[in-house]
């Protein structure tokens, strides 16, 4: 029987979630008051139940925009997401359901983030990669397997004096990444969205900053799953990048983890081609292609919502021209709708 999550039950769904190999942070049920509170999406998650056992479960969210389109997805905002199941016929039952749910709500596609192929019958994006890499216990030997020029990167920013705290504000850490963004052409999610995110997953969730002089030049949310650290919003000031801020804080990020006993560091997602692939592959990750499989309903092709669609490049490079005041004013109305 397939049902919708209702709040009693969101601790069965963590626990589905916790005991599932191939879970993801992602999946836990926090999401859906994340999303509904910071952006007042409807969200539909789902869970196939069998004499009182949950067997498989899938969140979805319903995001119907008139400058981006109509999807359902899962996980929106999310790098990963998609179907947990422990056997093909629940697996079957949800994939059914969200096919169902998709007509019913009239979208234009139905979106599903996977790590890896889940249905080999609907076509996916071959746009995105992740990055993920085992970390040791032994922070030298996470500074060896830096490859040499990066490497030289953190040693100069350790030079340079930086230093790295946890923030209790999101504060420093919004403006650190709001200038990033914004530097990008890319509009910013609201203030709130991250200080909900803060409050809602409490010590699966910190901010480090890097100061230098006393003074925050970069930050960077992260999250925490089953011994795997996902540095997932970060970014720095214009100073940041002379004074090597921004690898720095990614050691920090590091070391701190394996402090906390992690043995995962996920980079998260990234284009492929992109400034941001080149980075994390200059620090010895390799690209894992990440599976974003779409079941097409009202849509023709798969939508090209991202900024290397070339009818977005005016957009963006007006959007580096704002004033950082103005585009985080503007930047929330647009950003909620970038699931």
């Amino acid at each position: 029987m397939i049902k919708l999550l209702e709040p009693a039950e969101r601790q069965r769904w963590d626990d589905y979630v916790n005991a599932s190999e191939n879970a993801t942070f992602f999946h836990l049920s926090a999401w859906q008051a994340v999303i509904r509170q910071a952006f007042g999406h409807p969200t539909y998650y789902l869970y196939n139940e069998v004499e009182g056992e949950i067997t498989g479960i899938l969140p979805l969210v319903h995001i119907k925009s008139l400058l981006f389109g109509n999807a359902l997805i899962s996980n929106a905002f999310c790098v990963y997401g998609g179907i947990l199941a422990q056997n093909q016929e629940s697996f079957q039952a949800l994939a059914n359901k969200a096919s169902e749910l998709a007509k019913e709500l009239g979208v234009d596609y139905l979106e599903m983030r996977n790590r890896v192929q889940q249905h080999s019958n609907w076509p996916h994006k071959e746009l995105y990669v992740t990055f993920r890499k085992s970390l040791d216990s032994d922070h030298e030997k996470n500074m060896s397997a830096i490859p040499r020029k990066q490497r030289a990167m953190v040693r100069a920013g350790i030079k340079a004096g930086l230093v790295s705290v946890v923030d209790d504000s999101i504060e420093r850490f919004y403006r650190a990444y709001s200038e990033s963004v914004r530097n990008l052409g890319t509009p910013v999610f609201p203030k709130r969205y991250f200080q909900i995110l803060k409050e809602v997953f409490g010590d699966a969730c910190d901010i480090i900053s890097i100061e230098h002089e006393g003074q925050a030049v970069a930050s960077v949310m992260n999250f925490y799953f089953k011994g795997e650290v996902l540095p997932y919003y970060g970014g720095g000031t214009e100073q940041a990048r002379d004074i090597k801020a921004n690898d720095f804080m990614y050691w920090e990020v590091m070391r701190r983890a394996v402090e906390r006993g992690c043995t995962v560091f996920d980079y998260g997602r990234s284009k492929v081609g992109t400034g941001s692939y080149r980075f994390k592959k200059h620090w010895g990750f390799e690209p894992e292609p990440l599976y974003y499989e779409v079941n097409l309903v009202k849509a023709q092709t798969i939508p090209e919502i991202n900024p290397l669609n070339p009818k977005y490049q005016l957009f963006i490079a007006a959007w580096k021209r704002l004033p950082l005041p103005i585009s985080q004013i503007i930047g929330p109305l647009l950003a909620k709708d970038l699931g």
